[in-house]
C-alpha cells in the first residue's frame, strides 16, 4: 500500500498576512485543496495523511465545507518542526506496512503527475528518491566565493521511501541538520537516488509566488 504525507504546517508569516499561506486561494481554491487533489488525481488508491498544526484544522474545515471538498484523506497534528510533523504523520501507517510512502510540501500545487508517478515507482525499485531541478542562476559562496552551478541541484518534493526505511530514519533524535525527509535518510544511512523534477514545482513562499501560481493554474497542463 502506497502513502503521501502532505505536510502544511507554514505560518504565513513571508506572505506577509494573517492567513497561512497553504489556505490561500489560487484561481479561487485554497492552496492546500489543490495538492490534495494533485495527489488524488495521481491515484484513487493512493493513502492521503495531511498533517496540520491543530489550531489550523477548525479554518480547515470550515474551508473545506465552504468548497465542497471531498477528497479523502486521514488528519495528523503538526509538530513543533517539520521533523516532528512528519514523525505524527508516519504514527498513522500501521508498523509493518509493506510498500512506499512520499512526503510532499503543502504549499506545492503543481507537481506533475509524471514526476510523482516517477517518485513512486522508483522507490518501489530503489527504496529511496527525491526529484530535482538544474539550477539556472550563478551561485556564490559567501565564505569561499564563486562555485559552478553546474555542481549542485535543486532538492523537491515529493520525497518518496520505503515505508520501513522512513520509519526507521524517523527514530533518529531531531537535529537542525535535518532539513528535508532526505538527509534524514541519508543521516540513518540509506543512499537517495534522484529523478527530474518539473520547474513548476515551485515551493509558494512569498506574495510574487502566489502571481506565478496564478498563471500556473491556467497554463499548467
Amino acid at each position: 500500500m502506497d502513502y503521501i504525507i502532505i505536510v502544511a504546517g507554514g505560518r504565513g508569516l513571508r506572505m506577509g498576512g494573517d492567513i497561512p499561506k497553504q489556505f490561500m486561494p489560487i484561481g479561487g481554491v485554497p492552496v492546500l485543496m489543490r495538492t490534495l487533489q494533485r495527489f488524488r488525481d495521481y491515484s484513487p488508491d493512493l493513502q492521503i495523511i495531511l498533517v496540520l498544526p491543530r489550531d489550523h484544522q477548525p479554518y480547515w474545515r470550515e474551508l473545506c465545507d465552504k468548497h465542497h471538498f471531498a477528497v479523502d484523506y486521514q488528519l495528523a497534528d503538526g509538530g513543533a518542526t517539520r521533523f516532528h510533523s512528519v514523525k505524527n504523520g508516519l504514527h498513522l501507517i500501521p508498523d509493518g506496512t509493506r510498500g512506499v510512502v512520499g512526503v510532499h510540501d503543502g504549499v506545492r500545487p503543481f507537481v506533475s503527475l509524471d514526476v510523482i508517478r516517477d517518485c513512486f515507482q522508483t522507490a518501489h525499485a530503489l527504496d529511496a528518491v527525491v526529484p530535482i531541478v538544474p539550477v539556472v542562476e550563478s551561485m556564490i559562496n559567501v565564505k569561499t566565493g564563486p562555485v559552478r552551478r553546474e555542481d549542485y541541484r535543486i532538492v523537491q518534493t515529493p520525497q518518496v521511501f520505503n515505508i520501513q526505511v522512513l520509519k526507521k530514519a524517523y527514530e533518529l533524535d531531531y537535529t537542525p541538520q535535518f532539513t528535508d525527509d532526505a538527509s534524514v535518510v541519508v543521516a540513518s544511512g540509506t543512499d537517495v537516488a534522484v529523478v527530474d523534477g518539473n520547474r513548476e514545482n515551485i515551493k509558494l513562499t512569498t506574495p510574487f509566488d502566489l502571481q506565478l501560481a496564478e498563471y500556473l493554474v491556467t497554463h499548467q497542463p
